[in-house]
């Protein structure tokens, strides 16, 4: 078993991350890349298998978990069916050099969509991994850790690609940026021949959208600069770092708040750009919200998550202080910091 799936059983619980194969976060053993829907449900198949993504067996998944999830909630069974057919389609296609062998394979082997019991809303999928992701899985060393929640945000499919591509390499050492060819830019975009062909035009349509849109939401920021032999583009060069705290912050407001206007924000064409802060979960722990989350951790508190939020709340209602307060996650934030670790 390689490091990848210990990994991946290690974080089993952890319900704001998911465990990538790097070799398929980074795409490049994938043709026919699926679009923006099928990949987040590919995300959400592994992350679901978890440590079992490697096994020969059968997972399953409920439509009403699958509506739970934030960009995900307006799909029925006609829906699911298409997007498990984008994902059959997908090709997984590596050369094994050592052993002078080429596998051309698929990331599904099969998917069932129960539907006995449509009418109340209860349908139920299970499927099974292809032989050639399973082998990809059990043998690789390399993972990603993709944040969830800013994967099911992201838009476009060009989005997604380049932000599992460039997290999967976000944390190797001495590493912060990557020089691609145009082919190979194009491919791990998954451009097809025929389109978008001039340099300009994938990097209008393309390019330029999805790095606008990562930087938006996600922990990195991401710059291009293209390099160029005479007058024309020969390689691309895409560096990242870590945003620092204020950066980060208004990212995880943008994340966590609505998605309606984010896209004006984004390009400035919103009439006012300024972003009202999530309010503190009413109720329950901040496990799975990912954003109050991250500013824990980012305080250096490790109190449990449950305890923490209930404390928060208890510290507004003796202050009278609204959990949707303009100054909300500075609070949260100070009062993490007070607590510390225990």
């Amino acid at each position: 078993m390689g490091k990848t799936i210990q990994v991946a059983v290690d974080r089993k619980f952890d319900q704001t991350k998911t465990v990538v194969p790097a070799e398929v976060a980074r795409g490049i053993y994938i043709e026919n890349p699926p679009g923006a829907q099928a990949l987040k449900l590919m995300h959400l198949l592994i992350s679901i298998a978890a440590g079992r993504m490697a096994d020969d067996t059968q997972h399953e998944l409920r439509m009403a978990d699958l509506k739970a999830i934030e960009g995900m909630r307006n799909h029925d069974r006609a829906s699911l069916r298409a997007l498990f057919i984008e994902l059959r389609a997908a090709v997984i296609a590596y050369d094994r050099t050592a052993e002078k062998s080429e596998i051309i394979g698929g990331f599904l082997d099969e998917a069932v969509i129960d539907y006995r019991h449509e009418l109340t809303g209860d349908l139920l999928v299970k499927w099974w991994f292809g032989r050639t992701f399973r082998r990809i899985a059990e043998e690789s060393n390399h993972w990603a850790i993709l944040d969830r929640q800013t994967v099911f945000a992201l838009s476009s499919k060009y989005a997604i690609l380049l932000f599992q591509h460039v997290a999967s390499l976000a944390n190797l050492d001495r590493k912060d940026s990557k020089t691609f060819t145009v082919p190979e830019l194009r491919a791990l975009l998954g451009i097809p021949a025929g389109k978008l062909d001039r340099f300009s035009n994938l990097n209008t349509w393309a390019l330029k959208p999805a790095i606008s849109e990562i930087n938006q939401i996600s922990r990195l920021d991401l710059k291009v600069t293209p390099q160029k032999i005479g007058r024309t583009v020969a390689t691309v060069e895409i560096s990242w770092a870590m945003k620092g705290s204020g950066a980060k912050a208004t990212a995880v407001r943008e994340l966590t708040g609505h998605s309606t206007g984010r896209k004006a924000r984004r390009n400035g064409t919103a009439e006012a750009v300024t972003i009202e802060p999530a309010a503190f979960p009413e109720t329950g722990g901040i496990a799975y919200s990912n954003g109050w989350k991250d500013i824990k951790r980012a305080s250096g508190c490790n109190v449990d998550d449950s305890k923490i939020a209930t404390d928060f709340r208890r510290f507004l209602t003796e202050r009278n202080i609204s959990r949707s307060a303009a100054n909300i996650e500075t609070l949260f934030r100070d009062f993490c910091r007070k607590v510390g670790k225990v």
